[in-house]
């Protein structure tokens, strides 16, 4: 009984050593070491400035029924006027959904306001015919997080 009694004695006092003598340290990870070496200063905030567009939902028009070779005509100015405003600069994305749904597509634009935001949109054929209507929505974003 000796025999295992002693040896079990000893692990117990060599794990009370070890308790008691063990001082715990904080170790940084490496990301952690690597982060702070490319930004000293980890508790700095970054300011985000943040900038206004208008967001266009273009919608399913009361004047759907010209036939197909003018609705074809009409289609293929509307895709005119996009490219034009692109070119201008204020749009800066424009797509259709991929339902048949009565929501049809978006604008974002990037205008001083929603009047301006407005007369751009009603230069396009689609509108002016009456196969697409519109609403106009203000949305903000980081400025440069998605636009240039």
């Amino acid at each position: 009984m000796l025999s295992k009694v002693f040896p079990a004695l000893l692990l117990v006092g060599f794990l009370v050593m070890l308790i008691v003598s063990f001082k715990p340290t904080v170790h940084r990870s490496y990301t952690e070491k690597k982060t702070t070496a490319i930004t000293p200063n980890v508790t700095d905030t970054v300011k985000v400035e943040m900038k206004k567009y208008w967001m266009v939902f273009l919608k399913r028009g009361p004047q759907r029924n010209q036939r197909e070779a003018d609705a074809a005509k009409i289609q293929e100015k509307h895709l005119a006027n996009i490219e034009r405003l692109a070119a201008s600069g204020k749009l800066l994305v424009a797509g259709p959904f991929g339902d048949d749904g009565d929501l049809r597509g978006i604008f974002i634009l990037d205008c001083a306001d929603s009047l301006e935001a407005a007369n751009l949109v009603k230069t396009d054929t689609a509108v002016i015919t009456g196969r697409l209507t519109f609403e106009i929505k203000s949305w903000w974003t980081a400025k440069n997080a998605v636009f240039k």
